[in-house]
Order: C-alpha cells, then sequence, then structure tokens
C-alpha cells in the first residue's frame, strides 16, 4: 500500500506527462480544504469525468465529508456498486449486457473480465480490497428518486415550510427564497414567471411572504385555497380584483389542483422530506452520500426539483456556524441549463448564492459540464480548482484558456498561454490539467482506479433492488399536514357543552392563540381554556464551561376541584408571549366551561409559584463532554447533532494540527534536500575530477610507452621524469577515487536523515489520525441544574385554545 492515506488530502491520481505520454511516480493528492473554494470539472464524453468526479466523492467519503449529489443522468449510483472480495458473482448483477454482447460473450464470461479489469486496476494503482472496506464503513450510500418510488422517494412538502427566523429576518434571503420557490413551480406549471411581469409569479410571491412571515407552514392545497382567498386586497396601488380578477384566479388555481390530483404526481408528495441534516447524517451522526438520480423527470420537473433543492441547502447554509474545515460537499453532474450565462432559471440564483457564500460555511461546490459555455461567467470567477479534460471544439479549449488566464491574473499569478495550448491539445482519456489557485502552477495528472464499479447508467429496476433493503430499514417519517410545525394537538378534544365567553373578575390575565391558518366564512369556532406557563430558565456552571439560557411553555388543565396544578403533565409547546392575542378571532365563538378556580385572583399568584418550582425540580439539562476534544453539547443538542459537530470540530482541530506539522518539518526537509542537491553535486565535480586525473594519467602513461617503443635505447631525463609524473597521478587517481567514495558516502548519509525527517513527518500525522473518532467516543454526561434565582416566570394565565367544529360533528385543532 502506497504513501497516499494522509490527512486532509484525496488521492486522485499520478502526475503525467504529456510529451512522453506516461504517468510520473508523484501522487496528486489534493487538499480537501481547497475545495473550499470550489471546483469545476469540464471534459467531453470519453475523457473520463465521471471517473474523476467518482474518484473525489469516495475520498471525500472515506474522509468522513458528507456529500448530496444530484445525478441527471445515471451515473452517479456507481458509488453504490463496490464490491470488496472483487468476484465474479458480484459483478454479474450489474453489468451492461448489451456491452457483453457486442464483445461475443456471455454474461458470465463479461462478468469475470470485468472483475479481473477492476482487480488489476485497483492494484495498479495501489489500492486493495481493505480499502473498499473502508469506503463500506465510512458512509451510508442511498440513491433518492424524486416523483418515483424506484429508489427512495421525496416528499416535496416541507419545501413549503416556513423557513428559520435567521432567513424570514433578512429581506434579502427571504425573498431570494421566495423567488426560487414560486419560479420552479410556475415553470412546473408551465407558466412564464419572470418576478417583476408574470402577475402570478407576484400573487404566489405574496401569499408565501404573508404566510412564512407569520411563520406558518404551507403546501400545495394551501397554495389554492390562497389563490381563491388572498391574505391581501391590495398589490401596489391596485386592488386585488383589477390586479387579478378571481376568474383569471381560479383558473391558475385549477391549473395548481390539476397538478396536485395527477395520479403520477402523489409520488411527489410521500417520502423522505428534504431535509438537508438529515440527508448529510443519519440517525446515528454517521456522514451519508445521498444520491438524487433525475434521469427518470422531463426537463421542467428537473428544474424545479433541483431548485427547491437549492434552496433547502442554502437554508440549511445559514443556520451553520463558520469554519476553516470542508463540513460537506454538493456536487452536480451535467450542469447544462441550471447555470447558464445569459438565462436565469430559477436554479441559478441559489447556486450562485452557493458559490459565493458557501465557503465560510464550509460547504463545497463540485459542478460537472462537458461543453464550458454552460456555466455562467460570474460563477467561475468563484470557483477555485479547475479540472480540465479533452474538449471536443477549439472554441471549447478558447474558453478554457481564457478563464484559466483571468484566473491566474486574479491571484497574481504567471500564466504560458502557449504552453497550455499545447498541453490542452494533448489530453487523452483519463488525463486532466489541473488548476488550483492555491498552487503555484497548474498540473497534469492522470485519474486513479476508482473502487466504484462504472458499469453506466443504473435502470430504475436497478436501483430499486439497490434500494429496496434500505427503504425497509430507514425509520419512519410522518406525513406532513397543513398543520405541520404548529402546537401538536392536546390529548383531550373539548367536551363540555359550548357556552358564551365567560366575564371575568378584573386583574386576571385572559390570553387567545391565534388561530392557524384564519378563519373561514360560516365556519364555526370553539374555545376551550388552559393554564399557560411560560418561563425562562438560565444555566452557569464555569467548570463543565456552560452558560445558556433555555425558554419554557406549557399547557396544563386548570384544576377542577383543587388548587393544584399538575405541571407534570403539562403539553410542551414552542409558545411565546409574541404569539398571544388578546382579543379572539371570532365574536360568535362558543366557549368551553371555565373551571371555578380560574376565576379566582388568587389561583394565579399560587400557580405561578408552583411553575416556578417545577421548573427548578425539572429543568435540569443533561449534557455530553468530549474528553478528547474538551467540548460540550449545548442545551437542547442530542447525541447526534453533538457527535456531527465533534466530526466539524475534529476536522478543523487535524487540519490545524496537521499544518503545524508540515510546517515545522517543511523547512528541514528543504534545508536537507537542498544539502543533498549540493553533496549531490560535489559527488559529480568529485567524479568529473577523478576521469580526468585517470584520462591525464593514461595520456602521460602512453607517451612514455610510446617513446620506449620507438627503440631508444637510451632513457631520457624527460623520459624519466614523466614516467616519474605518470607514477605521481596513479596515487592522486587513488586520492580522488577516496573522495568519490567518501563524497557519495555523504550524500548517502543526507538522503538517510532526509528519509528520516519524511518518516518522522509520516509518524506524526499517523499519530493525528489515529487520534479517538468522534463517532465512537465514549461521552462523559454532565447535569447542570439551575439555581431558583437564574429562573424567571413571563407568564402564568388563562389561554383560550381554538378547535372547529368539522361539518360532520367532529372536533379539529384550530392551532
Amino acid at each position: 500500500m502506497e504513501n497516499f492515506e494522509k490527512l486532509g488530502v484525496f488521492y486522485l491520481g499520478r502526475e503525467y506527462d504529456v510529451e512522453r505520454k506516461k504517468r510520473s511516480e508523484n501522487l496528486l493528492l489534493y487538499e480537501s480544504k481547497d475545495l473550499l473554494t470550489h471546483a469545476v470539472c469540464v471534459g467531453m464524453t470519453g475523457s473520463g469525468k465521471t471517473g474523476l468526479c467518482v474518484g473525489l466523492l469516495e475520498e471525500a467519503a472515506i474522509d468522513g465529508i458528507p456529500s448530496i449529489i444530484v445525478d441527471p443522468k445515471g451515473d452517479l449510483s456507481n458509488l453504490l456498486l463496490t464490491f470488496p472480495d472483487l468476484k465474479t458473482e458480484d459483478f454479474l448483477p450489474w453489468i451492461n449486457e448489451q456491452d457483453a454482447r457486442k464483445k461475443g460473450l456471455s454474461p458470465e464470461e463479461y462478468a469475470e473480465k470485468q472483475a479481473g479489469l477492476w482487480e488489476n486496476g485497483l492494484n495498479e494503482w495501489g489500492q486493495d480490497s481493505s480499502r473498499i472496506r473502508r469506503l463500506h464503513e465510512s458512509a451510508d450510500f442511498d440513491v433518492y428518486t424524486p416523483g418515483s418510488s424506484a429508489g427512495i422517494p421525496v416528499s416535496i412538502l416541507k419545501s413549503f415550510d416556513a423557513p428559520s427566523r435567521l432567513i424570514t429576518e433578512d429581506n434579502d434571503l427571504l425573498r431570494e427564497r421566495i423567488n426560487t420557490t414560486v419560479t420552479s413551480l410556475l415553470n412546473l406549471l408551465g407558466v412564464d414567471a419572470d418576478p417583476i411581469q408574470s402577475r402570478e409569479h407576484i400573487l404566489l410571491s405574496t401569499i408565501l411572504n404573508s404566510a412564512w412571515k407569520n411563520g406558518q407552514n404551507l403546501d400545495l392545497g394551501s397554495f389554492i385555497r390562497g389563490i381563491q382567498s388572498p391574505p391581501v386586497t391590495k398589490i401596489g396601488v391596485f386592488d386585488l380584483e383589477s390586479f387579478f380578477p378571481s376568474k383569471d384566479r381560479f383558473a391558475l388555481a385549477m391549473k395548481l389542483n390539476n397538478l396536485l390530483a395527477a395520479p403520477g404526481f402523489q409520488t411527489w408528495l410521500e417520502g423522505e422530506p428534504l431535509d438537508i441534516d438529515r440527508l448529510l447524517y443519519t440517525a446515528a451522526g454517521r456522514p451519508r452520500v445521498s444520491i438524487f438520480s433525475i434521469a427518470h423527470l422531463n426537463d421542467a420537473e428537473r428544474m424545479f426539483f433541483v431548485s427547491l433543492l437549492l434552496s433547502q441547502i442554502v437554508g440549511w447554509m445559514r443556520t451553520q456556524s463558520g469554519t476553516t474545515s470542508l463540513r460537506a460537499l454538493f456536487y452536480m453532474d451535467e450542469i447544462y441549463g441550471y447555470f447558464p450565462p445569459v438565462a436565469n432559471p430559477p436554479s441559478k440564483e441559489p447556486l450562485m448564492t452557493l458559490l459565493k457564500q458557501a465557503r465560510a460555511f464550509g460547504l463545497g461546490c463540485v459542478l460537472a459540464t462537458q461543453n464550458p459555455v454552460d456555466l455562467d461567467y460570474k460563477g467561475l470567477s468563484n470557483i477555485g480548482t479547475w479540472f480540465i479534460g479533452r474538449l471536443q471544439t477549439e472554441r471549447d479549449k478558447a474558453r478554457m484558456i481564457d478563464g484559466l488566464e483571468g484566473a491566474a491574473s486574479s491571484e497574481a499569478g504567471r500564466f504560458d498561454r502557449q504552453r497550455i495550448e499545447q498541453v490542452l491539445s494533448g489530453l487523452g482519456k483519463r488525463v486532466f490539467l489541473m488548476n488550483n489557485v492555491h498552487e503555484d502552477k497548474p498540473v497534469i495528472f492522470e485519474t486513479r482506479w476508482v473502487m466504484s464499479y462504472l458499469r453506466g447508467p443504473l435502470t430504475r429496476n436497478q436501483i430499486k433492488t439497490l434500494m429496496d433493503g434500505r427503504k425497509a430499514s430507514m425509520l419512519p417519517v410522518d406525513k406532513p399536514s397543513e398543520t405541520a410545525g404548529q402546537p401538536a394537538v392536546r390529548k383531550q378534544s373539548p367536551t363540555s357543552s359550548p357556552a358564551s365567553r365567560p366575564i371575568l373578575p378584573p386583574g386576571i390575565p385572559e390570553f387567545f392563540m391565534p388561530v392557524q391558518g384564519g378563519s373561514d366564512e360560516g365556519e364555526a369556532l370553539l374555545y376551550e381554556p388552559v393554564l399557560a406557563g411560560i418561563g425562562t430558565v438560565y444555566y452557569a456552571d464555569a467548570k463543565a464551561g456552560v452558560t445558556a439560557e433555555h425558554r419554557v411553555a406549557l399547557l396544563a388543565d386548570i384544576p377542577e376541584s383543587s388548587s393544584v396544578v399538575d405541571w407534570d403533565d403539562g403539553q410542551k409547546t414552542e409558545l411565546s408571549d409574541d404569539d398571544l392575542e388578546k382579543f379572539p378571532e371570532s365574536t360568535d365563538a362558543a366557549y368551553s366551561l371555565l373551571p371555578k378556580d380560574a376565576a379566582q385572583k388568587k389561583n394565579y399568584k399560587g400557580w405561578g409559584k408552583s411553575f416556578h418550582e417545577w421548573l427548578y425540580r425539572n429543568m435540569k439539562i443533561e449534557l455530553l463532554k468530549s474528553p478528547s476534544l474538551k467540548e460540550v453539547s449545548r442545551p437542547g443538542e442530542d447525541e447526534r447533532d453533538f457527535r456531527i459537530r465533534l466530526q466539524i470540530a475534529a476536522r478543523e482541530q487535524r487540519d490545524v494540527l496537521v499544518d503545524r506539522i508540515t510546517k515545522k518539518y517543511t523547512t528541514k526537509i528543504a534545508a536537507m534536500e537542498e544539502r543533498i542537491r549540493k553533496a549531490e553535486q560535489k559527488v559529480e565535480l568529485q567524479k568529473e575530477q577523478a576521469k580526468q586525473q585517470k584520462l591525464q594519467t593514461a595520456l602521460s602513461f602512453g607517451a612514455t610507452l610510446f617513446s620506449a617503443l620507438l627503440g631508444r635505447k637510451k632513457v631520457s631525463r624527460s623520459t624519466l621524469g614523466r614516467a616519474s609524473t605518470t607514477a605521481g597521478r596513479a596515487g592522486r587517481i587513488l586520492k580522488e577515487t577516496g573522495d568519490v567514495r567518501r563524497a557519495e558516502e555523504s550524500a548517502e548519509e543526507l538522503r538517510k536523515r532526509l528519509a528520516d525527517l519524511e518518516a518522522a513527518l509520516a509518524e506524526e500525522t499517523e499519530d493525528v489520525q489515529k487520534s479517538v473518532d468522534p463517532l465512537t467516543e465514549n461521552l462523559k454526561k454532565i447535569d447542570v441544574k439551575p439555581k431558583k434565582k437564574d429562573i424567571s416566570i413571563s407568564l402564568v394565565s388563562l389561554v383560550w385554545v381554538p378547535y372547529r367544529q368539522t361539518e360532520k360533528g367532529g372536533i379539529e385543532s384550530a392551532w
């Protein structure tokens, strides 16, 4: 096994000599942190682009980095085809039988050849079955099929849920989210969705803005009702009927209703929600590689889904803390049509947002395309790494060279345009030019053999075979409803006889919960009384390093015959003081009978004290501590989320340590290499001197011998002198030979010292790699209790909760 299993680097291949058409022994190890400035991979069909990107995603998974992958062709599902034993029977179900027929082979024969091909390919690139097993163990791999039940189905309902306050309180972020959602939905309906000119776009945006500003979740049914009865009477300076007459609104509502009623559309409403956190990590905090296969969708459906997914990723990104390490990857294959240089499809704005801002949150984006003209010019300026393979046309090459030259000038780097033109013209299959703004110069390399079996696009049946077992093992997901995200329905429905609103003595606090979605004309509302307690608990524990506060809201039954409130049986909600209203939704509403104790002002003071005591006794927080990282979980943070955060913290710490170790040895290694270079020069000099000495001695000896051979009977003084000089030179030959040997020994000693330094560097980085795994580390439990003085009660009062009376005489929650 070669030394490519290093911390924070991806093994992508080996450097390649274009002139000699031969790869070198130098490994191409790509820094994972460099993906924070994003990457683009460009190459025509047959260039090896898919293999390069699959290899990069494999390396990310091995490094514990989760990925979300959009796969328009179906090639990326090959990431699930990994066979550690490399047996023929493992390959047989997945081979392309058409390829076997073309080669005149039976499926079994072809599978045997594929197994042998993969085994040889992996061995050639220094990989083996243990590395495939490591890939298996590093992450969960799943294929999602929106609009289909072949893989894991995807529900789009939560895509219309109100975003977090971080987004709703930022007008620019909210506008961007609404624009993308509405444009993609209207695009699916075949409606021209210009945000400025389209009245359909303006109306739906107004409906979404009104709902989301009030924290209200929507679904398609809510949209239909909102189109017929919008929450506004004027749009701009025009009244609603002048701007968008009810007859035309009804036609739009019918379009949306037809979409919702279409049998094939039901698969869009069932399955896993587009919950980015859930797509990146399992319930146990294990990294996931979530592949969205959309090859079966038409163009409008693809755009609709991709836009919704991108919006959800942007929303998730906003909730993350900043980091300097790679937290997650978003990869999209075949970006054509989603990020064009001129048009503005709904996918473009969120993609541009990711390229501009995702770096600060640790999210790297990798885009792949066959044609460089598919990409927006401004987007290219935000991309730090370019992988360029064989291109189809001279125009494509010129576009790439212009882009590379611009990147070089922006980084104050040197750019040899003529050399790059020659390189791009000489690229073969699986050979790429990598231009990384974090490196001094471009590098040409040949991609390594991937561990996944690249059989080509998987059929829907093959995806079904892969995912049937996974779907059965996944936890069930509650089907979203119109009231998703609102307080849960109480344990009991109102059963007492309706009455008019009671008149309370002065000084008794009385509030009303708002009716979600408003009340329809003629709808009967029934209010039930509950006791609401809202308080804030502050925690401070210097030893544990914890300072936090936790708001608590409980709804409890008002006691019938005792003044003691059972707060233990109360229902926790997300209710806040600001949510409550002073007046009921309707003056015609009915009211359940009020327990007599609720009309006694003195009881509320006692109930407030009992609520304070309940908070003191029950609101301790259990925190988890990582002994290795000295990190403590946050209040309300479960073990899964804490372990996910620990993985990110460990990666950040690892990157810092590796940088520190590398810097420590870089200077020493560079100095040693310089000493070796000088020592090798001295060896060559000594060899050259010894060679000259031998030559001069040979010439002198030859002259002496030549004189003797001429038959001179007497030896002249000059002949004797030459013989004496020759003998002296022979002695110097021995000295020069000894000098050469000593110089070589000195150079060899320096090489050993260099090897020792490199071994020490490898050992120290290996020690970092063997540090505690946050995913399996035993966490220590810490209990933090509040002090009585750190508990404040903001509200203990009577609250009326609304219910709707259905046509069949039933009761359903209206809050």
